[in-house]
């Protein structure tokens, strides 16, 4: 058996090579070109965050996500080139995706939330703000959470409710008085 498997691959080596290397060739040139935009693509947002002084977490979001979009969408066509059939792969994906997307649903708001917290800078640190009977000064904003500080009490706020309810920005009541 071995020998016949053996014989039909040297016989037929030419032909196996004509017909496959031109598709090996393109496949793994459309690979790099996508692989060369990601790159291309990241220091492009890196840049843009950088004239535009966005919080360096939100460019690096920004830039991983446009990274791994590429590589992904280099990967389907690379292998739609060599004719594997990509259809139930990109459905599995989509299926993937919003499968995992509704399993962090929370977790993805807050992101978003934060991503929009620290593109439009509503309020800033060292600012006092009160949202839903929490109140205190910020002393920080990540993508996750802002951290209020209130008489020794560190308080982390998702950045979704922050984002869904109405701030006060002001001076501490006991200042008011």
């Amino acid at each position: 058996m071995w020998n016949r498997i053996q014989e039909y691959t040297q016989e037929n080596m030419p032909d196996l090579i004509q017909v496959w290397g031109p598709k090996i060739l393109v496949a793994a040139g459309l690979l790099f070109a996508f692989w060369i935009a990601s790159r291309i693509a990241r220091k492009t947002i890196f840049a843009a965050g950088d004239k535009a002084s966005l919080e360096y977490p939100v460019v690096r979001l920004m830039a991983m996500a446009a990274r791994v979009t590429l590589l992904v969408a280099g990967l389907i066509t690379a292998l739609g080139t060599l004719g594997v059939d990509v259809s139930a792969l990109v459905a599995g994906l989509g299926l993937t995706g919003f499968a995992l997307g509704f399993a962090v649903k929370d977790t993805i708001s807050n992101i978003l939330a934060g991503v929009l917290l620290l593109v439009y800078r509503p309020f800033s640190k060292t600012d006092y703000v009160e949202v839903k009977g929490m109140e205190g000064e910020v002393t920080g904003i990540d993508l996750r959470y802002t951290t209020l500080q209130n008489e020794g009490q560190k308080i982390l706020l998702p950045n979704s409710l922050l984002f869904t309810n109405p701030i006060t920005i002001g001076k501490p009541k006991s200042d008011e008085g």
